[in-house]
């Protein structure tokens, strides 16, 4: 039996559930429905996102497929409590030791070159925004000399989100703040040493983060490529002076 094609109204509908889950998957994600929390209701939703009711039906059985929410009898609708994602578990990775992160440097670079291309063509307005706030929060905790690991984490993890594509996310956050190391900039380091050092990783950041915004796919990827690709150069670097003889 041959399959009718769907028509015009059919297909866009289609759209519509697929926008209005997409956009709900995000809030979730960000917090702005933490687990417990009620989603809106169906006439706020339908009002909120101009969509008719069954739109607003379908983009929740989608969640609820998902086992993002579940809907309680006479009561809402209601976020569940994520699944923790399992933290990938790399054999004799050590932190401590230096070739151990420059190998998780290397798999980085290989995921996240592609991220950043992919952010280029495919960000949304808001996930833009998004992408500078963390570059700013973070170029905070660098002038208020404060820890700079999760903010670092929390915009790779913004330009990760940007590629649409959730499994670059889940991967990044797979492996957690960890993939952000700082070893790199030792405590004994002259203060000019460190200063520099900040002011080279922040320059980096900012060329991936415009060139995100400005839409350039290849200057994204070549930003973060070469931003990688300079942190693995500054372990190998310490690596040789590890090495030295007395």
């Amino acid at each position: 039996m041959a399959v009718q094609p769907k028509s015009q109204t059919e297909a866009r509908s289609e759209t519509l559930v697929a926008r209005l889950s997409n956009t709900l998957r995000r809030a979730i994600a960000s917090g702005q429905f933490p687990p417990g929390s009620k989603l809106p209701s169906e006439s706020q939703l339908t009002e909120t996102h101009g969509v008719s009711r069954t739109v607003v039906r379908e983009a929740i059985a989608a969640l609820r497929a998902d086992r993002l929410v579940e809907a309680q009898q006479g009561a809402g609708v209601f976020v569940l409590e994520s699944p923790a994602l399992p933290v990938l578990s790399f054999g004799n990775l050590d932190q401590a030791r230096v070739s151990s992160v420059i190998e998780l440097l290397e798999l980085r670079t290989a995921v996240e070159v592609e991220a950043a291309g992919l952010a280029a063509l495919r960000r949304s307005p808001a996930q833009e925004e998004t992408i500078f706030e963390r570059h700013h929060a973070l170029r905070d905790c660098f002038n208020a000399g404060a820890p700079t690991s999760e903010a670092d984490f929390a915009l790779h993890l913004a330009i990760a989100e940007a590629t649409n594509n959730s499994r670059f996310r889940e991967f990044l956050s797979m492996i957690g703040p960890r993939i952000i190391p700082r070893a790199a900039m030792r405590e004994g380091d002259p203060e000019p040493d460190q200063d520099a050092y900040i002011l080279l990783i922040d320059e980096e950041h900012l060329q991936i983060v415009v060139a995100i915004s400005n839409g350039d796919e290849e200057g994204a990827r070549e930003a973060m490529r070469r931003h990688l690709r300079g942190s693995q150069e500054r372990y190998r670097a310490l690596l040789r002076e590890q090495r030295k003889p007395v």
